[in-house]
């Protein structure tokens, strides 16, 4: 049972004063029932492609007695104060976000029925929620909308609340329903950043430098305002770490574009003669020296990567005398509204920010560089601007997955089996998030070898040459890359059956044993294979070369929405495929080679092998899942492809890295 001191403590539920005579009811700022019965959940984390909006939407229903689709969503603003921690990140929306809505949406549910209850004088024991109504087998049904008003009269704190358990749920785990918004996204009434357009909005590109570090010299912008729609020009210095540039406000994303091409700039700084395959190699360089002499060693390069999400970066921002408004796709608007708080030295009070619907973020969206653009350009031109990145201003300006070098060494019995290892790492922080300047956070962000083998990690930072940021599974994608391509080598010399080898290696009942059974047993004959287990959450992946066939088997704890689960362990999968067949990103004389999708090599329909996800029951708690299936995935694509030649000695798996 929910007690009040559960209820008014439980992370992120807020209560609100409930007054003496309501038109709605709304125990919590998360979930409230309108006059007409109508549910609406308030969504505090944004979607970034996720799901966490259909996630809410069946937590909701299952404990409101409705059905998914009866449930109206709302995407909170920004306020930490309010919502509770509001970045989507380290996969942590669904294990955050569970008990909270689940115990709005009960505490809703037990109002109502207790409302019922003393409306027929009956206990409320004897009256049960379903469909939107609540029931008694000697009363004719009273719909929710009937009971809002007296619902709402009571006092929370005097009703007792309990959570449908899961032996009743009717949805959690079971249902079949797609996402919520799904026909809003592909008949375009979906709104992301990049449909933003308040009214009088005008539009901006940057002009950004043409080399890593340049920063802005000299400007003529004689030409570019002269450009038919041209507003303003805006030379723009980041507050924060970042790249500054020079924008161009038009009335039309294109107007910006053709002022853009018109401007004269110069630049100074930098490194113009940056290459990243020197970066490499003095990564290499600084490997440790090898302890002893192990029976079986190998070094692995891993390149830069680009996060490319479909919808490159955007942010829409008004500047008044006394508000700050911004629309953004951001991973992050509770932190966004502190972080501008801060750096625009106004209390909270006076911002907003709107998150929109963001197609994909994959850590990219935690920064703030598009808002503080927009925000510059809406200072100067006195309207709402919202500033728009070309594919190409994404590909080459991002923060990149770093650069890393992975050597891994082990001792091995008469059988072939590791007694020992050791992992050597030298990689680069993360520039944007000044925690991971830590060796020791970096090791704990990556370092999950789920084996019996026991061993050592080590991690050495070096400075990082550009901007480096949050990447899918972050360090973890490096560090299990290398660790299970490295198993799998060990296994083929020793002429073991990759699965059979791993069985040895971890404990009997795991959650590693179980998801690696259910995957072999589905997956036949498989030429590569990896297990992760991270984010409170276990996967086991198998790949069979030909016919090219991923099996993945996971084990999320409760699989809230079972069809969002298969499809993000599916785009994990995907994005795995991409790196390990050669998306990279590389520097020369200074600037990033690539420029969009047409070399930056991401895997397209074609590519793509048959996939078989596999949802494993267990007892464990709600886990994370946006960024689990990434580093098995790779690992086992990579070894699979590889197989019958030379062992995978980095990533991409066949072509030289940086």
């Amino acid at each position: 049972m929910i007690t009040r001191r559960t209820l008014l403590g439980a992370a992120l539920v807020v209560a609100v004063p409930v007054p003496t005579e309501r038109t709605e009811l709304a125990p919590t700022v998360f979930v409230r029932v309108d006059g007409s019965g109508r549910v609406v959940a308030t969504v505090p984390k944004p979607d970034t492609g996720q799901g966490v909006r259909t996630m809410a939407a069946v937590l909701v229903a299952e404990e409101l007695a409705v059905e998914v689709a009866d449930v109206a969503l709302e995407q909170a603003p920004g306020d930490t104060a309010t919502f509770g921690p509001q970045a989507v990140q380290n996969s942590t929306s669904s294990r955050q976000l569970a008990q909270p809505l689940r115990t709005a949406a009960a505490t809703a549910r037990c109002l109502l029925v207790a409302a019922a209850a003393a409306r027929w004088g009956v206990p409320t024991t004897e009256c049960t929620a379903r469909r939107g109504r609540v029931e008694h087998p000697r009363h004719t049904p009273l719909p929710y909308r009937a009971l809002v008003t007296a619902a709402a009269a009571l006092d929370p704190a005097t009703v007792p609340v309990t959570l449908t358990p899961p032996e009743r749920w009717r949805l959690i785990g079971r249902t079949r329903a797609g996402r919520s918004d799904a026909r809003d996204i592909v008949t375009g009434r979906a709104r992301y950043g990049a449909d933003v357009a308040p009214a009088g909005s005008l539009a901006a590109v940057v002009a950004r430098p043409p080399w890593i570090g340049a920063q802005v010299d000299t400007v003529d912008d004689t030409a570019a305002r002269a450009v038919p729609g041209v507003v303003a020009v805006v030379r723009h210095a980041p507050p924060t770490a970042g790249q500054g540039g020079v924008a161009v406000v038009a009335r039309s994303t294109a107007e910006a574009l053709r002022g853009r091409e018109a401007l004269r700039v110069t630049w100074t700084g930098g490194t113009p003669a940056a290459d990243s395959r020197t970066w490499l190699a003095d990564l290499e360089a600084a490997l440790p020296p090898v302890a002893g002499v192990p029976d079986v060693q190998r070094v692995y390069r891993m390149p830069l990567l680009a996060h490319a999400p479909m919808e490159p970066m955007n942010a829409t921002a008004h500047v008044t005398a006394d508000q700050v408004r911004v629309w953004a796709p951001t991973q992050d608007p509770g932190g966004l509204r502190t972080q501008l708080a801060r750096i625009l030295a106004l209390p909270e009070a006076q911002i907003q920010v709107r998150a929109t619907l963001a197609g994909g973020g994959f850590g990219r969206r935690i920064e703030s560089d598009a808002v503080l653009e927009a925000l510059a350009c809406s200072r100067a031109a006195g309207q709402p601007v919202t500033v728009r990145w070309t594919r190409d201003d994404d590909t080459r300006h991002d923060s990149y997955r770093p650069m890393s070098v992975h050597r891994l060494t082990a001792t091995l019995d008469a059988a072939g089996l590791p007694t020992g290892r050791s992992h050597q790492v030298v990689t680069w922080p993360l520039t944007v998030v000044p925690p991971f300047n830590n060796p020791a956070i970096v090791k704990a962000s990556g370092d999950h070898f789920p084996y019996a083998v026991p061993g050592d990690v080590s991690v050495t930072l070096r400075p990082a040459p550009l901007r480096t940021g949050f990447w899918r599974s972050v360090y973890a994608g490096q560090f299990g890359y290398a660790e299970e391509c490295f198993l799998t080598e060990i296994a083929r010399r020793g002429g073991h059956d990759l699965v059979e080898f791993r069985r040895r290696l971890l404990p009997a009942g795991s959650r590693l044993r179980a998801v690696l059974d259910a995957a072999a047993a589905r997956a036949g004959r498989v030429d590569g294979v990896a297990c992760h287990l991270d984010y409170g959450s276990a996967i086991a992946v198998l790949v069979t070369r030909d016919p090219f066939r991923v099996t993945a088997a996971v084990d999320v704890g409760v699989p809230v929405h079972p069809s969002g689960v298969i499809a993000q362990v599916e785009g994990g999968i995907v994005d795995a495929l991409s790196t390990v067949r050669g998306a990279q990103i590389t520097v020369r004389a200074g600037a990033v080679v690539q420029s969009s999708f047409r070399d930056y090599a991401w895997a397209r329909i074609g590519d793509c092998p048959d996939i078989d996800v596999v949802l494993v029951p267990s007892e464990a708690p709600i886990g994370g899942l946006g960024e689990l299936a990434y580093p098995p995935a790779a690992a086992a694509i990579a070894t699979a492809l590889a197989a019958g030649g030379e062992p995978v000695a980095g990533m991409p798996y066949a072509t030289p890295v940086g």
